[in-house]
C-alpha cells in the first residue's frame, strides 16, 4: 500500500514537482473477477474479460483453469497485458473452464503468493477462488484457523475461505461453500472452480457488484458488464445480494442461503468504481455519475464561464453540470495517456521549467476565464491542491471546486484503500479549512440527499439506507469485528511479506 501522509503535512511539506500523478490521490479499486464455464477458449476469454476490468486492479493478475483432470494456474504481478496477450501463456491454461482475478491489494502485500485465483487441493479436490471485497472478520477467523492448526501461505483474507471451506466435513461441496460463507462477515463477490463446477457467490447485501453473462450458451460471471462487453457476450441479470449459483455440466442452481435483506450495493461503484460503461444494479454508470453533476448544479452553482472536468475520472458529472448550468463544459486539462512509467526521469533544472508530461491545462480554455472545476471525490486534498495551481497558472481567474459526491469522513473496511481518520481531509478540516489549502475560489460537495436524489431516490432514510455510504455517514451495514479487537491484530506476516 501506498505511505499515506495526514493533512497537515501535506499542507506543510515543500511544493513537489510540477509533473504530477493525477491519480496519486484517489481512491484506490478494490479488485475484478471473472469466471466462465464450458468453452473451448476459456482461458484466453477470460484473459479479455480482465483486460476490461483492469481499472478494478493493476498491481497483479491470475487466471486457473481446468482440463483433464488437471487445474492450471498463471497468476503474475503487473497488468493483464503483461503476461495474458501472450500466446504461450494461454496455451499453458487448456481447458473449458476458468477463473480470474486482477488485484489491488487492500489486505496483504503485493507479493505472488498473495496474487488470485488462490488454489488449494482439497479432501474433494482442487478449488480455486477469487474474491472482490474485503471481509471484516478476516483477521480474527485467521487467528482461530491458525490456533487449530492451519498453515497459510499468503496474507490475504481470501484464504481464510479456503481454510473454511476445507476444514467443512458437509458431504456436497456447494454446501461446504455455503456453510464457509455463514462464518465470515464484510463484503464479497466471489468466483471459485473445482473440477465439476463453476461457482459464484455475493454478500447478502450486495455491497459488491456481480453480474451473469452468456456467451455461445456458456455463462460467464463478471465484477461489470464491460467485462462482458469486450467479448460480446449477452448480460442476463445481477447475481442477487445473498446468492450462491452454480453451474456444472447439469445446468444451473441457484441456493439462498440467507435470510432476505434490503440490499445496501456500495454507492461508490456508481462515483468511482465502476466503468462508466458498465450497467451496477441495472442501472448505466454513466448516466449516473451525468446525474450527479446535474444534482451538483442544482445545489451548489456558482457564476462561471467555463465546466472544467479533472480527467478522466470528472468527465460525466461535468457533462451533466454543464447541461444542468447551461455553463460551456470545456477539456481545461489535457492528459497525455502515452507517457509510460520508464520514460526518462528529467533533471531538476529540467523540472524547475515547468515540465509536465502527464496533464497539461489548456490555456485557450481558460485563460481569463472563471472556471467550475469538477471531480469525483476528494481524499486527501495534495492532488486538487496541485490542479488549481495548475489553473492559476494557465490563467483562470477564479477557480470554484465542485466535488460530485459528499465530503469523505470515515474509512471503509469493505475492500477500498481508504487512509485512516486521521488521513481523510473533510475529518479533520472545516471546508472553509479544506477551500484555504487546495487554494479555490470557493469548494462545495454534493450532499448525501443529493446522491439519493440522483439516484431516483426522494433522499436518504436514515432507518433504511438503500446503499453503502459509510464513507459519508459513519454507517457501517455489517459488524467490523477485526476493526473493534482489542487484540493486536498484526496487518502482516513478517516472513511471508518478504517472500515472492
Amino acid at each position: 500500500m501506498n505511505e499515506m501522509q495526514s493533512p497537515s503535512e501535506a499542507a506543510q511539506s515543500p511544493e513537489p514537482d510540477l509533473d504530477f500523478d493525477m491519480d496519486g490521490d484517489t481512491l484506490r479499486e478494490e479488485c475484478g473477477v471473472f469466471g466462465i464455464f464450458g468453452h473451448p477458449d476459456a482461458a484466453a476469454i477470460t484473459a479479455l474479460g480482465l483486460h476490461a476490468l483492469q481499472h478494478r486492479g493493476q498491481e497483479a493478475a491470475g487466471i486457473v483453469s481446468f482440463e483433464g483432470g488437471r487445474f492450471h494456474s498463471e497468476r503474475r504481478l503487473g497488468l493483464v497485458g503483461d503476461t495474458f496477450s501472450r500466446a504461450d501463456v494461454i496455451a499453458r491454461l487448456p481447458g473449458t473452464a476458468a477463473v480470474g482475478h486482477v488485484r489491488y491489494s487492500t489486505t496483504g502485500e503485493t507479493i505472488l503468493r498473495n496474487v488470485q485465483p488462490l488454489f488449494a487441493e482439497l479432501n474433494a479436490g482442487g478449488f480455486a477462488i477469487g474474491h472482490n471485497g474485503n471481509l471484516t472478520n478476516g483477521l480474527t477467523l485467521r487467528r482461530e484457523l491458525v490456533r487449530n492448526g492451519a498453515m497459510m501461505q499468503s496474507t490475504t483474507d481470501t484464504e481464510v475461505i479456503l481454510h473454511l471451506v476445507a476444514h467443512s466435513r458437509r458431504p456436497r461441496f456447494v454446501d461446504r461453500f455455503i456453510e464457509a460463507l455463514r462464518v465470515i462477515e464484510g463484503a464479497y463477490s466471489l468466483v471459485s472452480l473445482t473440477n465439476k463446477k463453476l461457482i459464484g457467490a455475493r454478500d447478502p447485501l450486495g455491497i459488491r457488484p456481480l453480474v451473469l453473462g452468456e456467451l455461445d450458451d456458456c455463462p460467464i460471471l463478471a465484477s461489470e458488464t464491460c467485462a462482458l462487453d469486450i467479448i460480446g457476450a449477452k448480460y442476463v441479470r445481477d447475481i442477487e445480494p445473498g446468492e450462491v449459483i452454480v453451474f456444472d455440466r447439469h445446468g444451473v442452481t441457484s441456493h439462498k442461503p440467507f435470510p432476505p435483506m434490503p440490499p445496501r450495493p456500495c454507492i461508490f461503484e456508481y462515483i468511482y468504481f465502476a466503468r462508466p460503461d458498465s450497467l451496477v444494479g441495472g442501472r448505466s454508470v454513466y448516466d449516473v455519475r451525468k446525474a450527479f453533476g446535474a444534482q451538483l448544479a442544482r445545489e451548489s452553482h456558482v457564476a462561471a464561464d467555463v465546466v472544467v472536468p479533472v480527467p478522466d475520472s470528472g468527465v460525466p458529472a461535468a457533462i451533466g453540470y454543464s447541461r444542468q448550468s447551461g455553463v460551456p463544459f470545456e477539456l481545461g486539462i489535457i492528459r497525455n495517456h502515452y507517457v509510460g512509467r520508464t520514460f526518462i526521469q528529467p533533471t531538476q533544472s529540467v523540472r524547475e521549467l515547468g515540465v509536465r508530461m502527464k496533464h497539461s491545462a489548456n490555456r485557450a480554455a481558460i485563460e481569463g476565464k472563471r472556471i467550475v472545476l469538477i471531480d469525483d471525490s476528494l481524499v486527501r486534498g495534495t492532488t486538487s491542491k496541485k490542479i488549481v495551481k495548475m489553473m492559476r497558472d494557465a490563467g483562470a481567474s477564479e477557480v470554484h471546486f465542485r466535488i460530485a459526491s459528499p465530503p469523505i469522513t470515515h474509512p471503509d473496511y469493505y475492500g477500498i484503500d481508504t487512509p485512516d481518520r486521521a488521513g481523510l481531509l473533510a475529518a479533520t478540516h472545516s471546508l472553509e479549512e479544506m477551500r484555504e489549502l487546495i487554494g479555490a475560489d470557493s469548494l462545495a460537495f454534493l450532499s448525501v440527499d443529493g446522491i439519493y436524489r440522483a439516484m431516483g431516490e426522494p433522499g436518504r432514510d436514515p432507518a433504511h439506507p438503500k446503499f453503502t455510504d459509510h464513507c459519508f455517514t459513519g454507517d457501517y451495514p455489517t459488524p467490523l469485528t477485526d476493526h473493534n479487537q482489542t487484540e493486536s491484530q498484526p496487518r502482516q506476516l513478517s516472513l511471508l511479506a518478504e517472500a515472492s
